[in-house]
């Protein structure tokens, strides 16, 4: 594919003016997450000026434009529909349309289908215009007291117990806060596999309904929050987050990872043993993994 270059600075995709019709291209409009005043005022115009709105759930969008007073043609394009949809749009982007892309909340391609359209539209060598605003990814960052100069998002981890745990270990040694998304009927089971995971007195936050009237924060080590949300009759209501402290492994000698695997593997299987180790000194599971081998090689040998 040749190389080709669209800047949002030049012509009137850098900030069109109301009533003034908006260049061709694929424009990536940030929407609320709750307050729906958090929108800027060229979201407002590109959603206004555009030739279709492209949005999950029109019923979602509709209720936005409504209350900014702004009527819209809409087309739905999602998970369910995406791969016949977005031939479509490629086609009205080719014959000189202006396409705004939305999701229900937040900021397009985060956990949605978009980034599939923006690659055909990169392959197609039409514009993609952003239009930066509200994320629930660095709102909750911003709210967990936690690192921010380095996060890691992960998106949804799996809903099974197995395979969470085994994500988790994958993530165990990042040295950055990290960030994720889950479902409120998980919520407790999801913290309880962090604790013994990532180590129970790993900080964390609990971040729920981001900029809405319930917006709430619950901070503290994730044994203590697993805790809390399990004694819960019910799961707590809405949109959800969860912030975790970064790994702090280069605190852990190596002298000190050797002789907890040591102790691990008289009463463990290797596998076991490596589990247990990687959550207790945030090491990366693979590293871990080796080292135990090195270990029972030399302890058998």
């Amino acid at each position: 594919m040749r190389s080709k270059s669209f800047s949002g600075s030049e012509g009137r995709a850098a900030g069109p003016s109301p009533g003034v019709k908006l260049d061709p291209g694929l424009y990536l409009v940030s929407v609320p997450i709750g307050n729906l005043a958090d929108i800027t005022l060229r979201a407002l115009t590109v959603l206004r000026d555009a030739d279709v709105v492209a949005c999950e759930d029109s019923r979602v969008t509709r209720r936005l434009l409504s209350a900014h007073g702004i009527s819209q043609r809409l087309t739905a394009y999602h998970e369910h529909n995406a791969a016949k949809v977005r031939p479509k749009l490629i086609e009205r982007l080719k014959g000189g349309e202006a396409v705004a892309l939305v999701s229900d909340a937040g900021t397009p391609l985060i956990s949605d289908p978009g980034y599939k359209l923006v690659r055909a539209v990169v392959e197609a060598e039409l514009p993609v215009i952003p239009v930066p605003g509200p994320s629930a990814v660095l709102a909750a960052l911003l709210l967990s007291g936690l690192p921010s100069d380095r996060f890691f998002f992960a998106g949804f981890l799996p809903p099974r117990t197995g395979a969470r745990r085994r994500a988790l270990q994958d993530l165990a040694g990042v040295g950055a806060t990290l960030l994720f998304f889950e479902a409120p009927q998980r919520l407790a089971g999801c913290l309880a596999d962090m604790a013994e995971t990532l180590g129970p007195s790993r900080e964390a936050a609990v971040l729920r309904e981001l900029t809405k009237l319930h917006e709430e924060a619950r901070r503290g080590p994730l044994a203590d929050l697993a805790e809390d949300y399990a004694a819960r009759e019910l799961p707590p209501k809405g949109e959800l987050v969860i912030a975790v402290a970064p790994a702090q492994a280069a605190e852990v000698p190596d002298e000190e990872v050797d002789q907890r695997l040591m102790t691990a593997l008289e009463s463990q299987s290797l596998r076991n043993a490596v589990d247990e180790v990687a959550a207790a000194t945030g090491r990366p599971r693979r590293l871990v993994y080796s080292r135990a081998v090195a270990l029972s090689r030399d302890r058998d040998g």
